[in-house]
């Protein structure tokens, strides 16, 4: 019998005055998942994840984090709580522009869950190593690529120990370069069972990385199953056309590296 779902809406709509964002999403990820959500733009998929951390607030259906009704909270305290748990990479890096790369990791653990300075330094500097930053430690912002800082904004999230992190389009502000040192990160995490939520539009490597897909289209899922038959055999129309556009006319996908190849992080160079 499955387990019970990680994260679960139910119903979920949301409106903008009288512009319907969405439209009854029903979605479900389990625990250690990596779950993608592709579709056009507009389609309401940035939504959904900030609906999952409270940033919006739909008006009608539930939402559920392990035990907590997301739709439910009311005050400041119980959203800290919630985001506590949920780790969140926007895609612009927000990262404070007066803080060393170090210090960027340090603040919310110190401050908002009051963990030790020396012990939150060190727990800093080995997720700073495991995103290929360790050198950048004293660096400020404002001296990195958009690609290492991206990957310092992972580091940040990390550093909260979340049980879940949602990725919105992390990689659209990035010069194409850049985008794989990026991927290789998530990519690792998600072998090492993260919980990852990913509005993303790099086809392929949602393909190649998701245990589930959700296509979205005007605030509804479309079609939602593994990616193998999301992306390989789709069953509604519109994801085909999607895809078949995604991927270049004619729907043809570029040669797929062997598994042994997808796995080894190094197949993505890491800019230092």
């Amino acid at each position: 019998m499955p387990s019970e779902p990680l994260i679960q809406l139910r119903d979920v709509h949301l409106a903008f005055a009288d512009n319907p964002v969405l439209r009854g999403i029903d979605l479900d990820v389990q625990a250690g998942q990596a779950v993608s959500i592709i579709g056009p733009s507009g389609s309401g998929k940035s939504t959904i994840l900030r609906c999952l951390t409270g940033l919006l607030r739909p008006q009608r259906g539930s939402i559920r984090i392990g035990d907590t009704q997301v739709e439910q909270l009311r005050g400041e305290a119980g959203l800290i709580a919630l985001r506590k748990q949920v780790g969140f990479v926007f895609q612009q890096y927000n990262l404070f522009p007066h803080l060393s790369v170090l210090d960027n990791l340090l603040i919310a653990p110190t401050k908002v869950l009051g963990r030790d300075r020396s012990e939150a330094r060190e727990q800093a500097l080995t997720l700073l190593d495991k995103v290929r930053l360790g050198h950048k430690a004293a660096a400020f912002p404002g001296e990195l690529s958009g690609g290492q800082q991206q990957r310092v904004a992972i580091a940040r999230a990390l550093a909260m120990r979340p049980r879940l992190i949602l990725f919105d389009e992390v990689t659209s502000a990035l010069d194409p370069e850049m985008v794989g040192e990026v991927l290789a990160v998530i990519r690792q995490l998600t072998e090492e069972g993260m919980t990852c939520v990913l509005v993303t539009h790099e086809m392929r490597f949602a393909e190649e990385i998701s245990d589930q897909v959700y296509f979205t289209e005007h605030g509804r899922i479309v079609e939602h199953g593994s990616a193998e038959q999301v992306f390989r055999a789709p069953t509604h129309e519109r994801t085909r056309a999607f895809l078949q556009h995604a991927l270049g006319e004619g729907g043809q996908r570029p040669s797929r590296p062997a598994p042994d190849v997808l796995s080894n992080l190094g197949r993505y160079s890491l800019s230092v």
